[in-house]
């Protein structure tokens, strides 16, 4: 083992050490340390993209509703679209699409 006289200077002065000893401690050490709030910064990340999706969701939503307001065979449309709804006089054949799996 080296002895104290044999380090550098640099390495016994004690604004390194105390600096060294600070950069560890909030690493590794600290409530928030750096892996924290890395996984922090990729949750809010995550959470923006999911935002932006629900909020696009969200004016389509509003626009379908509008449309559906002023224009009354929208409804209809939109019955047989996404509800899969038919007249009485009508068959009506479900084909899945077997690339939305």
């Amino acid at each position: 083992m080296p002895k104290l006289s044999q380090l550098p200077s640099w390495i016994k002065n004690k604004y390194f050490l105390a600096s060294a000893f600070f950069i560890c401690w909030m690493f590794f050490f600290d409530h928030n340390d750096f892996f924290l709030q890395r996984t922090r910064a990729q949750e809010l990340t995550a959470l923006s993209e999911s935002k932006a999706y629900y909020q696009a969701q969200i004016d389509q939503t509003r626009k379908e509703v509008e449309d559906l307001r002023i224009n009354t065979a929208s409804a209809e449309r939109i019955a047989r679209e996404k509800y899969m709804m038919k007249k009485d006089n009508e068959e009506l054949f479900i084909i899945p699409d077997p690339k939305k799996k």
